[in-house]
């Protein structure tokens, strides 16, 4: 990696108490070449202190840290580096968890045999600004309930608008649904336009805020 591409690579803190794992998380995010993992920790403390020291762009986050729990931490960590985006990575398929981890200040949510490309696309996208879930535990997660506030949304734009809290994107999304990419884009639109909000984060946001995803 050239000087040029270094100080553009993404930054990634590498935070799982298990070593074997840590090497291959380095070899998957460095496999890359646009991402660099700038340090590893095992423990809640550690993690802390390297946020402080570093500040990376990207913080990969365990459940289970060395006895304590990393979910319980993520706000702390938040205080320690708030340009740093949180994925969190981990064994732990149950929805509460991810509902926890995204409502304490993560921007994603990933279990480890997901690892690969997936975990790729999960850290550009968090590195981006944006929210990711994976799709597969979006579907554990997200509940069927209505919204209270979206009763200007029509039926169609609340389906689309549940797959966007569910990790799906346009392109599954319109997959899905049988319908094309530019439909799909422009009920994107009208929902965002309707609720007041813009891109894929807020959107996430929203769904979680107003009763999509259950607290």
């Amino acid at each position: 990696m050239d000087a040029d591409s270094a100080r553009k690579a993404i930054t990634v803190l590498i935070a799982d108490d298990h070593a074997i794992v840590r090497d291959g998380l380095r070899l998957i995010i460095e496999g890359d070449g646009e991402m660099q993992v700038i340090g590893e920790t095992g423990d809640v403390p550690g993690t802390r202190q390297q946020l402080r020291q570093h500040a990376p762009d990207v913080l990969l986050l365990d459940i289970n840290l060395a006895g304590e729990s990393g979910l319980d931490a993520i706000p702390a960590l938040r205080g320690d580096s708030p340009e740093t985006a949180i994925v969190v990575l981990t064994m732990q398929k149950e929805p509460a968890y991810a509902r926890q981890a995204l409502e304490s200040g993560a921007s994603a949510y990933l279990v480890k045999e997901a690892a690969g490309q997936e975990l790729v696309r999960a850290i550009r996208a968090v590195a981006a600004g944006q929210t990711y879930l994976q799709p597969e535990l979006g579907a554990l997660v997200l509940q069927a309930k209505e919204p209270s506030s979206d009763e200007q949304l029509t039926e169609r734009e609340r389906q689309v608008l549940r797959m966007i809290a569910m990790g799906y994107t346009n392109a599954q999304i319109s997959e899905q649904l049988f319908l094309s990419v530019r439909t799909i884009e422009s009920h994107r639109a009208r929902i965002q336009q309707k609720l007041g909000v813009s891109g894929r984060a807020e959107l996430i946001r929203y769904a979680l805020d107003h009763g999509l995803i259950e607290r």
